[in-house]
């Protein structure tokens, strides 16, 4: 195990048309607690543009037609740019995967 908290991505073969993978959180020595755990549900997805951004580990909820999605991942600050930061980070790790030739595993 690593001192960093680092991100593993995964390709799924069966996944949606857009889905692109998987995204895992995990928590290295240096995490306190939370070392050697990973946290999952994170997706990367390829919008209609071909932009790529990243969705949160969410629950839905809802009833009388509407569904709504409750995030399971929040600031504690209550701060929308925390939640972005994370997401940049999310991309620019895949991004540099990317560039660098490394495969997401797939399960």
């Amino acid at each position: 195990m690593t001192n960093e908290t680092t991100v593993h991505f995964v390709e799924r073969t069966t996944g949606p048309e857009r889905l692109v993978c998987e995204a895992e959180v995990h928590f290295g020595a240096a995490a306190g607690p939370m070392a050697g755990f990973k946290l999952v549900g994170f997706s990367l997805w390829r919008s209609g543009e071909g932009e790529l951004y990243v969705s949160l580990p969410a629950r839905p909820f809802g009833g009388g037609g509407m569904r709504r999605y409750f995030d399971l991942l929040r600031s504690i600050e209550g701060q929308a740019a925390d939640a972005k930061k994370l997401k940049a980070w999310i991309l620019d790790e895949f991004q540099q995967r990317q560039d660098a030739g490394t495969e997401a595993r797939t399960a």
